[in-house]
């Protein structure tokens, strides 16, 4: 039987999360009450709209990018990983 180490298992994970198979859990913060933040199907506020998302959402995010001085993250819906686009980071926080 083999032995797994520690540093096995930490190179795997890296290697996964370089390839985007790992993600982390964000959850939709500050929209307010009637406000809904819009995923988008790029980076930026000139992208399509693809959906609203209510506070409490909560999303898988992969990956983020800096275009035009604000921080988007490439995030999925958690319950319906299929569905996936773009968020500004100012209205996501680690769960």
């Amino acid at each position: 039987m083999r032995r797994i180490t520690f540093a096995t298992v930490s190179t795997l994970m890296f290697v996964a999360g370089c390839a985007g198979i790992v993600a982390d859990q964000v959850m939709v913060h500050r929209t307010g009450p009637d406000e809904l933040l819009k995923l988008r199907s790029g980076p930026g506020l000139d992208f399509g709209v693809i959906m609203g998302l209510p506070d409490g959402t909560v999303l898988n995010r992969r990956d983020c990018v800096t275009e035009t001085g604000q921080l988007w993250c490439r995030v999925s819906l958690a319950d319906a990983p299929e569905v996936r686009g773009y968020v500004s980071a100012d209205y996501i926080s680690d769960i």
